[in-house]
């Protein structure tokens, strides 16, 4: 769906993390300031490991941008891991294999099934890849796709609302408030942040880890993006598939989600009104913004639930790829819980994809193009 597209490349511990995003119309305001933010919330969290102390991730914008503004062309993004300087040997493109293999599966993680399917005999070559550090490019790509967002007066935000079974309370939450505040959990119920603080640490003493779940919100999305012409046009798939490529993401809900199952069909759906101007408004918002697989105007909220990580400082029953003999899974350096860290990549692949299905609807080669189709659109809806 959409001329927009991005690939990234590099692993955990290699030199550098790498993305290309094609597609950016000409003409779009970068701020360099506001990605590196992005990254820096990505990076903490209450339960972030101690990878998170070494690194200070900072994007390189290599292509596709001078002095501030894209060029219509390929935008090339990079972070550098500062923690390859201890892993030259291990992690070298050529030489001479170096650093003792892995081979103790996690239960959990890529690692038993990305070497049986790629026909390797170190699990480090499978779990640098799959490791969640590629994260650090979507979250470099989501911060360009924001931008082009904002241009088209739409926000992005996040929070988290559960951590290890410790839920907020939705009355406490003021919603225009979410993206606005700060906390170590992007959590907006202080005291439910406190109490999943506090299951944090107690997983922590025991070696264990914990998921969760948060909220993206898409705020000012016109009516019309999407599809109901084919099932691949469908922007609530799109972006249900989005969240479930993130790592550990292992389930996602639009709207009311899961409730929908408890409801009867006369409190499920949101009914419609005129308003004095003949304004069409609605009271509620169970579709979550999205119905027939296209926006309605509505705010487009997405929930998605984060398994707890599967490296455990206190390991679990597995299997030695080499010996074929029962064994504890390795340890790699973990986080006890990722969940806030998580709602920032959330951000990022949302919008990704509402980018796409803007730059799909309105095209244009440059920007000036796509805002004036945008708004010769909105002013037909508008019957002006």
């Amino acid at each position: 769906m959409g001329n927009l597209r991005f690939m990234t490349a590099g692993e955990s511990h290699g030199p550098r993390l790498t993305a290309i995003l094609e597609g950016i119309p000409a003409g779009l305001g970068l701020s360099e300031e506001a990605i590196n933010k992005d990254l820096a919330r990505r990076q903490q969290g209450y339960g972030r490991g101690g990878r998170m102390k070494i690194e200070t991730d900072r994007v390189e914008i290599l292509s596709g941008v001078r002095f501030g503004e894209t060029l219509g062309g390929p935008v090339t993004l990079s972070v550098i891991n500062k923690d390859w300087t201890n892993w030259t040997d291990r992690m070298a493109a050529f030489g001479n294999p170096a650093g003792e293999k892995v081979t103790a599966a996690r239960p959990g993680h890529a690692d038993y099934v990305g070497v049986q399917k790629y026909d390797r005999e170190d699990i480090r070559d499978i779990l640098e890849r799959s490791s969640a550090r590629e994260t650090a490019m979507r979250v470099a790509v989501g911060g360009v796709c924001k931008a082009l967002l904002s241009a088209c007066g739409m926000e992005v935000v996040s929070h988290v609302v559960e951590i290890g079974g410790i839920k907020v309370n939705e009355d406490k939450i003021n919603r225009d408030e979410i993206g606005k505040g700060s906390s170590e959990l992007n959590c907006y119920d202080a005291e439910a942040e406190e109490k999943m603080k506090e299951r944090i640490r107690g997983a922590k003493e025991a070696g264990d880890t914990l998921g969760g779940v948060f909220e993206v919100i898409v705020r000012g999305a016109p009516i019309g993006l999407g599809s109901h012409i084919q099932w691949d046009r469908r922007l609530d798939a799109a972006l249900a598939g989005a969240m479930m490529s993130i790592q550990a993401i292992k389930g996602v809900e639009i709207g009311a989600g899961f409730e929908y199952a408890e409801l009867p069909g006369s409190k499920a759906h949101d009914e419609m009104y005129y308003d004095e101007n003949k304004k069409v408004y609605r009271r509620t918002n169970h579709a979550g913004g999205l119905e027939g697989g296209m926006t309605n105007g509505e705010e487009i909220t997405i929930r998605a639930v984060m398994k707890p990580i599967p490296t455990l400082m206190t390991p679990l029953h597995s299997i030695d790829i080499e010996s074929k003999e029962a064994v504890l899974a390795c340890k790699e350096r973990s986080d006890v819980c990722a969940v806030s860290a998580a709602s920032v990549v959330g951000e990022a692949m949302a919008a990704f994809v509402i980018a796409r299905a803007v730059v799909e609807k309105f095209g244009g080669d440059a920007m000036t193009d796509l805002l004036s189709a945008m708004n010769a659109y909105k002013a037909r809806l508008a019957g002006e």
